[in-house]
């Protein structure tokens, strides 16, 4: 586990594109904080970091986005996403087994089944208006 402060939206976007060098093909990366805590713009440095060509935006109303590249990267939000069924349903396996990288937001709703995938875990909780606390456990960056 290693613990990082950024300072800036930039920085977080930064830290993103860092643990992107380490992920392999069929990665799992699940996100952890609240509300605007900066997990879409860690996002953003993880599909930069893997050479995605698409924009990056929140899941929210689409449950996933998917993110071309030579590494693609499948961005889900799981607020709404309560079952193993639902989560299947959403294609969450599908991509995982086509060696797509997984970005899951809101994590915490179905944390026991997703351990069972050896998720690279990324917690980021905001310290003041700009000063993010990321805490990545599983992966050295």
């Amino acid at each position: 586990m290693a613990s990082y402060l950024t300072t800036s939206r930039e920085e977080t976007v930064a830290l993103g594109r860092r643990l992107a060098a380490i992920l392999s093909p069929g990665s799992l990366v699940t996100f952890t904080g609240g509300l605007g805590a900066g997990k879409t713009a860690f996002c953003q440095g993880l599909a930069e970091g893997l050479g995605c060509t698409d924009p990056v935006s929140s899941p929210t109303f689409a449950i996933v986005n998917y993110y071309r590249g030579p590494q693609p990267m499948a961005h889900f939000d799981l607020y709404r996403i309560s079952t193993e069924q639902d989560l299947a349903a959403a294609g969450f396996y599908d991509y995982l087994d086509q060696g797509a990288v997984v970005a899951a937001e809101w994590s915490e709703n179905l944390a026991d089944l997703l351990a069972l995938e050896h998720p690279i875990q990324v917690d980021i909780q905001h310290k003041d208006e700009n000063s993010r606390l990321i805490t990545i456990t599983g992966g050295a960056i």
